[in-house]
């Protein structure tokens, strides 16, 4: 199999899983006080310190959760509870249309019960404006609980000036969530930038179910999950340690090798697109494509629409070829509706569209696969297109 879909997730890391193994076996709650329980406290707090410095921020602004979507739910829900109940005015949230459902879903659920959502427009390219943000915050700042705006988009690859937002929302003294899963091992993220910022250990080679949540030491943040008082009493719950780990020493390679990784992923894009172009045009099969990525966005994401085809089945078409490949995000299979985000874009291709990602362990081998393979499935899903158009 020929795995292109590392935007929904990547294998573990060799280095993470020999962490994982090291520590799977041991027995002892990171809460309790004897001497088993210290040394599995001892290694999460290892391993917090090891990703903070891997972020050159300080230990104390990782928060550990089950994944990116508890934290981006604990940045939205918490942040907008704690600035809401300082100062019942700020009902306003500020968000950019092309937002992970994990930002989406909680803030149109605030919505419900009497939040106010402000929305950022995105342009051709999914970039939002910062004079939009700043024009919004002018006009309500005083009513703004937080903005949110992703750092890389998880669809189509766009990547925003997070330190020019951040430069803006705190002109205003209003706090940035960023979603940054898309972006750590990508792009250049260290840093004490926005007030909250989502990450996630499996998108970098690191074990599902384990996030983290960076919070800016003056950001006022509510739990959502209580109990022991863990993680700083902003997320209750025993920690998985064996997670712990594995997540640092995926974040450490993601981190430290990512100059070298995103010139590869270029690499491979390079390849990609030349070979996309060079069968549109001369192959015995020729199409028609369009990109919805551009070269200022992540490396190693890819969004391409074939007008004339379904996206659902030359997706299928090619996972029958063993090329995996996606349609977007993983969190939207099985919605038949057009992508929101290339909606947001204005793209004309909204429903024609494949999503292809590389990770650490792509290499040019898995790019000639899928060009071998992707002008029999254009054919066949326009084939398949065409059959239903006429039936």
């Amino acid at each position: 199999m020929i795995y292109l879909d590392h935007a929904a997730t990547t294998a573990m890391r060799p280095a993470a899983r020999d962490a994982w193994l090291a520590v799977a076996g041991q027995v002892g709650n990171s809460s309790s006080v004897h001497s088993a329980g210290r040394e599995a406290r001892r290694i999460v707090e290892d391993s917090r310190e090891q990703i903070a410095e891997d972020l050159a921020i300080e230990p104390d602004r990782v928060v550990i959760t089950s994944g990116g979507t508890e934290s981006d739910n604990l940045a939205v829900v918490g942040g907008y509870r704690a600035r809401n109940e300082a100062d019942p005015r700020r009902t306003v949230i500020v968000l950019s249309r092309i937002e992970h459902k994990a930002v989406l879903e909680p803030a149109e659920q605030l919505a419900t019960s009497g939040a106010e959502l402000e929305w950022l427009d995105v342009d051709q390219t999914g970039r939002v404006s910062v004079e939009q943000l700043r024009e919004i915050l002018i006009r309500r700042g005083g009513e703004v609980a937080l903005v949110a705006v992703m750092w890389a988009n998880n669809e189509v690859g766009s990547v925003q000036d997070i330190s020019e937002l951040t430069e803006v929302c705190r002109e205003f003294d209003v706090p940035l969530h960023t979603d940054a899963v898309q972006a750590l091992g990508n792009i250049p993220i260290a840093g004490d930038v926005s007030s909250t910022m989502a990450l996630s250990a499996h998108k970098v080679g690191g074990p599902n179910g384990f996030g983290l949540l960076l919070v800016d030491p003056q950001t006022a943040v509510q739990p959502l999950v209580r109990g022991g008082g863990q993680e700083a009493g902003l997320r209750a719950g025993s920690l998985d340690v064996a997670g712990a780990a594995a997540a640092a020493a995926a974040i450490h390679e993601a981190v430290t090798q990512q100059a070298e990784h995103s010139a590869r992923m270029s690499g491979l894009r390079d390849q990609l697109l030349r070979g996309i172009t060079q069968q549109a045009e001369g192959s015995s099969q020729p199409f028609e494509f369009s990109l919805n990525s551009t070269e200022a966005g992540l490396p190693g994401l890819v969004s391409v629409s074939f007008p004339g085809c379904d996206g659902d089945a030359l997706m299928m078409l090619l996972d029958e070829a063993g090329i995996s490949v996606s349609t977007g995000s993983a969190c939207n299979v099985g919605i038949p509706k057009p992508s929101y985000i290339l909606t947001a874009m204005g793209a004309p291709h909204t429903s024609n569209t494949i999503r292809i990602s590389f990770g650490w362990s792509s290499g040019s081998g898995d790019i000639a696969a899928l060009l071998a393979a992707l002008p029999r499935a254009v054919a066949g899903a326009a084939e398949a297109r065409n059959a239903v158009g006429s039936a």
